[in-house]
């Protein structure tokens, strides 16, 4: 028989599907759909935006051509990713924000690719729609987690989810499990839909009832997950977050009135301990870049950071940028500082994931070519080994900045035996949406490890992160303040801790094995109606 113009074949026999979205719809809801995904993370918080994004973008691209699923998806990423790392701007200018941006682009519109080509498999069977989504976005997160120029896994779904019940699955499988299932429940939103549209009147009831429940079941129903939190002896940590003179570039300007700062807090911290007002902590954190001078090279430097060690009566995690005999090549680190014998040059810490555009830039000849700013970007080496420090009273698991944003890095201190993960970091050239945005990691990362963990900048967002990723003491931004809280020491072992990165194998795995199993069908569609664009005659 000959089909009606623009419609498409089901690979079940005798069966007709609607049309694809016209193309001024889809490109709405993948602009939608970039919008929820970008209100779904901090600093707005509206965590159950995150499915309803990913079943927007899948609408848009499902049973489209290739280039044009790659061209909806790409038009989500534009429209999460240019206004989710505005705050670039403010630190290395607007080259590479729009560099940065453009490359995350690029990963989300091979993902809606990925989803337009695998519209025969969701077709032929609709229940596949939670696998196949929540595979695909784990995918495509674990591309975005080491490519391009090592990666930079902002925005995951896994990092919208710090008020959710979904957090909880976190201890369970990480951030590929956690961003997983909030995908799956976007997929069966969008197999309701698709339901809705397509069957008669009187299967609807069940068909509605079961995609509905799904979603639901995947969304709430790890709120009945038990976690096991951490216990045993405690350990007094003081965060100290001494401020900058000012906002921007030119604070290192001011270096050494940012360490100061730090310094005077740690006194002051000492003078109320000694008065009674605060208990004596065992280790006190202070944030990336506190001593932007380098105390090993700078006597000066380094006499301020031992008279308030000695102070307070603690040993001090110091972040500061370490130079090199090349005056271009430095190391961001943090190194434990004693009273009375000062830097333990065996207990610290080089960044090992420095950010490109704003720790190095690569490309820079070229980037070069359009502005010279790029030139205020030094070039930052990596460290060599995990950041596990013995600070005598607690086994810290230290990772700076963004490398929050990277599982392997996280998990490699739990694996070398830290007890308490903390996050130095510097927000003083990015703003108070950034720096929500590193602490809702921080808080999928307490949840993952079964650890307490702290976060600690110069300016804020600084606080505590209990094992359930509840926050403590979180600190405003552009302020000075001093936070101490009493920590547990003995975490679980958790099994997204003992599994690795095994989940985000399986998740790969299962999905190139659907990209090549659809194949078959795709033939089989495209000698029936290629793709809806031919008209042919079914046998």
């Amino acid at each position: 028989m000959t089909l009606p113009p623009r419609e498409l074949v089901s690979p079940e026999p005798g069966r007709v599907l609607g049309e694809p979205l016209r193309l001024p719809l889809a490109a709405a809801l993948a602009v939608a759909a970039g919008v929820a995904l970008l209100l779904a993370l901090p600093p707005y918080d509206l965590w159950w935006l995150s499915p309803v994004g990913v079943a927007l973008m899948a609408a848009a691209v499902h049973r489209r051509r290739l280039r044009a699923g790659f061209g909806l998806g790409f038009l989500t990423g534009v429209t999460l990713f240019f206004p989710l790392l505005w705050w670039t701007t403010i630190g290395a200018g607007w080259l590479p924000w729009a560099m940065l941006s453009v490359a995350q682009a690029v990963i989300i519109g091979i993902a809606g690719m990925a989803g337009a080509w695998l519209s025969p498999l969701a077709d032929r069977w609709r229940w596949s729609w939670p696998l196949l989504a929540g595979l695909l976005w784990t995918a495509q997160e674990a591309l975005r987690d080491r490519a391009p120029f090592g990666g930079f896994p902002w925005g995951r779904l896994a990092f919208s989810q710090g008020d959710a019940p979904t957090l909880r699955l976190a201890a369970y499988g990480g951030a590929p499990l956690v961003t997983f299932v909030v995908a799956a429940a976007g997929g069966a939103l969008v197999a309701l839909a698709l339901h809705l549209a397509h069957s008669k009147i009187k299967s609807n009831i069940v068909g509605t009832a079961g995609f509905a429940l799904t979603a639901a079941v995947l969304l709430f129903g790890p709120a009945a997950l038990p976690l096991t939190e951490p216990a045993g002896p405690t350990s007094t940590i003081a965060i100290v977050q001494g401020n900058v003179p000012r906002l921007g570039l030119d604070f290192n300007a001011q270096r050494r009135a940012v360490l100061d700062n730090h310094v005077s807090a740690t006194r002051q911290l000492a003078a109320d301990v000694a008065a009674g007002k605060q208990k004596q902590p065992d280790l006190v954190v202070w944030p990336e870049n506190s001593s932007d001078i380098d105390p090993l090279r700078n006597d000066d430097a380094g006499d301020e950071i031992s008279a308030a060690a000695d102070l307070i009566k603690a040993p001090i995690l110091v972040g500061t940028l370490q130079r090199t005999d090349d005056p271009e090549d430095i190391y961001n680190v943090g190194i434990l500082w004693w009273p009375r014998t000062g830097p333990d040059l065996d207990q610290q810490y080089a960044k090992r994931h420095p950010v490109p555009f704003a720790e190095y830039m690569p490309l820079r000849p070229i980037a070069r070519l359009v502005t010279d700013k790029v030139d205020l970007v030094r070039n930052m080496l990596p460290g060599d080994h995990p950041g596990v420090i013995n600070t005598g009273s607690v086994i810290l698991g230290d990772v700076i900045c963004f490398e929050v944003a990277y599982d392997g890095i996280v998990r490699d201190t739990v694996d070398g035996g830290a007890q308490l993960l903390a996050v130095q970091t510097n927000n003083a050239t990015f703003n108070e949406a950034e720096a929500l945005q590193q602490l809702a990691m921080v808080r999928l990362r307490a949840v993952e490890h079964g650890r307490e963990a702290l976060m600690v900048s110069t300016v804020g967002v600084s606080g505590f992160v209990d094992g359930t990723g509840e926050v403590h003491g979180a600190t405003g931004f552009n302020t000075a303040a001093v936070v101490v809280r009493d920590i547990a020491t003995e975490g679980p072992r958790t099994l997204a801790t003992r599994s690795g990165n095994w989940p985000e194998v399986v998740a790969v795995a299962l999905m190139v094995a659907a990209l090549a199993g659809v194949l078959p069908l795709r033939r089989r569609r495209a000698n029936i109606g290629n793709d809806g664009d031919k008209v042919s005659e079914e046998r």
